[in-house]
């Protein structure tokens, strides 16, 4: 076998490419400088959580006060708990404290076999937290609710 010193030909660099893999490099350029192009798993789920809060908020909230709405990766559990994880949390304000709803983004995409389940997921855990805070059925909150 020959030994191959890199250069080929007048001056021109071969480049190898070992495992067949083709180019390195993003495959599409950023919009802004230092930022991927594509977003990335937590970033759409965000969205997608943003986009019904802030749909269910509007329509309710003069009757819901003061609500924090986040989202986490997933619970922080005690070692001794059971074996099923909880899709979100709701902590009721008290004076100037706000009401907390977090939801935890792990174990719904987990139980999500699709972008359409996804969807329904949260809007069904939002709407379902939602209507406790009001005292009302969840069919109340948003007629999409278990369609």
């Amino acid at each position: 076998m020959e030994e191959s010193t890199g250069v080929e030909g007048r001056g021109r660099r071969v480049t190898r490419d070992r495992r067949g893999r083709g180019m390195r490099g993003p495959g599409v350029l950023p919009r802004i400088p230092g930022r991927p192009a594509t977003r990335t798993r937590r970033e759409r789920f965000d969205e997608l959580v943003l986009d019904i809060v802030t749909e269910i908020d509007a329509r309710w909230q003069r009757h819901l006060g003061l609500v924090e709405y986040a989202v986490e990766d997933a619970p922080m559990l005690p070692d001794d708990w059971g074996e099923t994880v909880p899709l979100s949390s709701l902590v009721r304000g008290s004076g100037a404290e706000p009401t907390r709803l977090v939801i935890f983004r792990r174990p719904i995409e987990h139980r999500a076999e699709s972008r359409d389940d996804l969807e329904a997921m949260v809007l069904t855990v939002v709407v379902e937290q939602v209507a406790e805070l009001l005292g009302i059925p969840p069919e109340d909150v948003d007629p999409r609710y278990g369609d």
